[in-house]
């Protein structure tokens, strides 16, 4: 299995793992992301010829330089095999050596914390997904601040707040990476 940077023969396919895995409006937002550049960085995950995971951190607005996590696809019959774990740590470690300061996610707080997101650490952020499932982690020491204001990518305002709560709550499923 290879991990390697999105390129445009892989659209397609991304589109599809998205819609299957997680839900069509997020392959939508993905599609929506990439078009108005707020796609940072995206990884894809590749056995033979096949996609079988993906990753996306898109560009959000915070006190400091800051990333969003998501979404994080595996094909079905990969889950549980490492894959999306992979996909994070290597996006991680790229937002890390590209200067970014900070990592947002929204998702499964049990899952996310092996990363070493933290749900207090966001606590100090107002945001339209503000609550339990809203996490930041530091790609430093430390935040460069503690709070402010989080805007995600306008793409993001496509998704209803409803859907963005049972996104979130549906993660603990889907991300067993």
């Amino acid at each position: 299995m290879i991990i390697r940077d999105e390129n445009q023969a892989d659209l397609d396919a991304i589109h599809k793992l998205v819609a299957a895995v997680q839900r069509p409006d997020e392959a939508v937002l993905i599609d929506r992301l990439r078009s108005d550049g707020g796609c940072i960085i995206s990884l894809v995950a590749v056995e033979g010829n096949e996609t079988v995971g993906h990753v996306l951190f898109s560009k959000i607005t915070a006190p400091f330089r800051a990333l969003g996590l998501g979404p994080v696809s595996v094909h079905p019959t990969r889950q549980c095999a490492g894959i999306g774990s992979l996909l994070i740590r290597t996006g991680l470690d790229q937002a890390r050596g590209a200067g970014w300061q900070g990592v947002f996610v929204l998702g499964d707080p049990k899952f996310y914390s092996r990363f070493g997101f933290d749900p207090d650490l966001a606590g100090g952020f107002m945001c339209r997904y503000s609550g339990p499932h809203l996490m930041a982690l530091a790609l430093g020491r430390e935040l460069p601040a503690t709070e402010g204001v989080i805007e995600y990518a306008p793409a993001f305002d496509s998704l209803e707040l409803g859907d963005v709560g049972r996104i979130a709550g549906n993660r603990k499923s889907r991300d067993r990476a």
